[in-house]
Protein backbone atom coordinates (compact mmCIF):
# COMPACT_ATOMS: atom_id res chain seq x y z
CA UNK A 1 0.00 0.00 0.00
CA UNK A 2 1.07 3.35 -0.63
CA UNK A 3 0.98 6.23 1.30
CA UNK A 4 -2.22 7.73 0.05
CA UNK A 5 -4.00 4.80 0.52
CA UNK A 6 -2.91 4.05 4.08
CA UNK A 7 -3.74 7.30 4.75
CA UNK A 8 -7.97 6.98 3.29
CA UNK A 9 -7.62 3.55 5.52
CA UNK A 10 -6.76 5.22 8.61
CA UNK A 11 -9.47 7.86 8.36
CA UNK A 12 -12.03 5.75 7.52
CA UNK A 13 -15.16 4.94 10.00
CA UNK A 14 -16.02 1.62 11.10
CA UNK A 15 -19.10 0.42 9.30
CA UNK A 16 -20.71 0.93 12.52
CA UNK A 17 -19.79 4.73 12.66
CA UNK A 18 -21.57 5.55 9.52
CA UNK A 19 -24.93 6.62 9.21
CA UNK A 20 -27.73 5.05 7.17
CA UNK A 21 -29.59 7.47 5.19
CA UNK A 22 -30.95 7.75 1.68
CA UNK A 23 -31.71 10.13 -0.66
CA UNK A 24 -34.77 12.21 -0.07
CA UNK A 25 -34.24 12.04 3.95
CA UNK A 26 -33.65 15.32 6.10
CA UNK A 27 -31.01 14.98 8.01
CA UNK A 28 -28.95 17.35 10.64
CA UNK A 29 -25.47 16.51 10.51
CA UNK A 30 -23.40 17.63 12.84
CA UNK A 31 -19.85 19.11 11.62
CA UNK A 32 -17.23 20.69 13.88
CA UNK A 33 -16.00 23.57 12.76
CA UNK A 34 -12.45 25.73 14.07
CA UNK A 35 -12.97 29.48 14.61
CA UNK A 36 -9.17 30.21 16.05
CA UNK A 37 -8.19 28.17 18.27
CA UNK A 38 -11.79 27.56 19.61
CA UNK A 39 -13.87 24.57 18.30
CA UNK A 40 -17.56 24.04 18.23
CA UNK A 41 -20.51 21.92 16.55
CA UNK A 42 -22.60 23.39 14.04
CA UNK A 43 -25.95 21.85 13.19
CA UNK A 44 -26.85 21.82 9.18
CA UNK A 45 -30.48 20.42 8.29
CA UNK A 46 -31.63 20.01 5.02
CA UNK A 47 -32.44 17.27 2.11
CA UNK A 48 -29.78 14.99 0.81
CA UNK A 49 -30.60 16.03 -2.77
CA UNK A 50 -27.09 13.17 -3.53
CA UNK A 51 -24.79 11.14 -2.79
CA UNK A 52 -21.43 9.98 -4.61
CA UNK A 53 -18.48 7.34 -3.45
CA UNK A 54 -21.35 4.41 -1.87
CA UNK A 55 -19.24 3.76 1.25
CA UNK A 56 -15.93 3.92 -0.11
CA UNK A 57 -13.15 5.94 1.71
CA UNK A 58 -13.71 9.17 -1.11
CA UNK A 59 -18.13 9.02 -0.19
CA UNK A 60 -19.94 12.34 -0.55
CA UNK A 61 -23.31 13.52 0.31
CA UNK A 62 -24.71 17.16 -1.12
CA UNK A 63 -27.23 18.42 1.39
CA UNK A 64 -29.47 21.22 0.49
CA UNK A 65 -31.49 23.87 2.38
CA UNK A 66 -33.60 27.01 1.73
CA UNK A 67 -31.90 29.90 4.20
CA UNK A 68 -33.25 33.30 4.20
CA UNK A 69 -34.88 32.74 0.35
CA UNK A 70 -32.21 31.51 -0.81
CA UNK A 71 -31.02 27.90 -1.83
CA UNK A 72 -27.69 26.70 -0.18
CA UNK A 73 -26.07 23.52 -0.89
CA UNK A 74 -23.36 21.82 0.99
CA UNK A 75 -21.25 18.73 0.68
CA UNK A 76 -19.79 16.66 3.05
CA UNK A 77 -17.11 14.14 3.06
CA UNK A 78 -19.31 10.41 5.03
CA UNK A 79 -15.75 9.26 6.32
CA UNK A 80 -14.46 12.94 7.60
CA UNK A 81 -13.38 13.09 11.21
CA UNK A 82 -15.20 16.53 11.04
CA UNK A 83 -18.79 15.09 10.73
CA UNK A 84 -19.80 14.04 14.56
CA UNK A 85 -22.97 12.33 13.69
CA UNK A 86 -25.59 12.41 10.75
CA UNK A 87 -29.26 12.20 12.84
CA UNK A 88 -32.33 11.51 10.35
CA UNK A 89 -34.94 13.78 10.87
CA UNK A 90 -37.63 12.96 8.29
CA UNK A 91 -37.45 10.09 5.96
CA UNK A 92 -38.46 10.72 2.31
CA UNK A 93 -40.05 8.47 -0.54
CA UNK A 94 -37.69 9.50 -3.93
CA UNK A 95 -37.41 7.58 -7.05
CA UNK A 96 -34.61 9.18 -7.90
CA UNK A 97 -30.83 9.09 -6.95
CA UNK A 98 -30.49 12.65 -7.34
CA UNK A 99 -32.89 15.71 -6.45
CA UNK A 100 -31.06 18.39 -8.66
CA UNK A 101 -34.95 19.13 -10.20
CA UNK A 102 -35.32 20.70 -6.34
CA UNK A 103 -33.43 23.71 -7.57
CA UNK A 104 -35.73 25.04 -9.84
CA UNK A 105 -38.47 24.33 -7.37
CA UNK A 106 -39.96 26.70 -4.51
CA UNK A 107 -41.99 26.55 -1.91
CA UNK A 108 -44.52 23.77 -1.12
CA UNK A 109 -43.31 22.33 -5.08
CA UNK A 110 -39.82 21.41 -3.20
CA UNK A 111 -41.27 19.70 -0.83
CA UNK A 112 -40.39 15.59 -0.85
CA UNK A 113 -43.28 13.11 0.35
CA UNK A 114 -42.47 11.57 4.17
CA UNK A 115 -41.91 7.83 3.81
CA UNK A 116 -45.01 6.55 5.52
CA UNK A 117 -44.13 4.61 9.33
CA UNK A 118 -46.15 1.44 10.29
CA UNK A 119 -46.71 1.09 13.32
CA UNK A 120 -46.76 -2.19 15.18
CA UNK A 121 -50.19 -2.81 17.20
CA UNK A 122 -51.14 -6.15 18.72
CA UNK A 123 -54.12 -7.43 17.06
CA UNK A 124 -56.26 -8.44 20.05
Amino acid sequence: MNALEELRQAQRKEASRIPQFNVGDTVKVHFRVVEGEKERIQVYEGIVIGRNGGEGPEATFTVRRVAYGEGVERVFPLHSPRVEKVEVSREGVTRRAKLYYLRERKGKAARVKAKERTSTKKKS
